[in-house]
């Protein structure tokens, strides 16, 4: 089992940044791929951005590319997402996720663990 607990959401100005974590813990978290989706009310849950656990490759949506970058501690055991330019239709929770053999990172379906989400309101 993986525990995921994300952290670092909150309001923020279009425009503006923000760094959301997740901390994972339990048996062998480190080895895990991770991924960020987020879902806004009545819609459905979208990728973000995902990175290995071994070589650390990273994947990005389109709409988040060049914004928003996706980073790893595996001593902590922590990944990271930070988020700029951010837009008001970026309003969602956030979520993290963890896959032990994911083949395809993209689809939220892959993912075995999921955390609790993290809200992000975006401001004008």
């Amino acid at each position: 089992q993986v525990q995921l607990v994300e952290a670092g959401g909150g309001l923020v100005q279009a425009g503006g940044s923000l760094r959301l974590s997740c901390a994972a813990s339990g048996r062998t978290s480190s080895t895990y791929a991770m991924g960020w989706f987020r879902q806004a009310p009545g819609k459905e849950r979208d990728f973000l951005a995902a990175i290995s656990w071994r070589a650390g490759t990273t994947y990005y949506a389109n709409s988040v590319k060049g914004r928003f970058t996706i980073s790893r501690d595996n001593d902590k055991n922590t990944v990271y997402l930070q988020m700029n330019s951010l837009k008001l239709e970026e309003t969602a929770v956030y979520y993290c996720a963890a896959v032990l053999h994911g083949k395809n990172l993209y689809r939220a379906s892959e993912y075995e663990y999921w955390g609790q989400g993290t809200q992000v309101t975006v401001s004008s």
